[in-house]
């Protein structure tokens, strides 16, 4: 089974949500918050997984569970 996850990256014109091994953006947004917001959103509406969150310098620095929409056993997240 292939993982679901998209990663928030920084992009010249704010930051992008991407697909992973994709070559273009998702989406792109002028604030972090909003690129996260609709990574979350993609993800959960394809069946929920992972959302990777990037600084400014392309490391990560942290990463979201997203459950799908109706999971009865949902994953103990404990960051968020």
């Amino acid at each position: 089974m292939r993982k679901n996850s998209r990663h928030v990256t920084p992009h010249p014109e704010g930051w992008a949500v991407r697909k992973p091994g994709g070559e273009r953006a998702s989406s792109v947004h002028s604030t972090q918050v909003d690129a996260e917001r609709r990574a979350k959103e993609i993800v959960a509406n394809s069946g929920g997984g992972e959302v990777v969150i990037h600084d400014r310098q392309g490391r990560i620095r942290d990463s979201d569970t997203v459950r799908p929409g109706h999971d009865p056993s949902p994953p103990k997240d404990q960051k968020h």
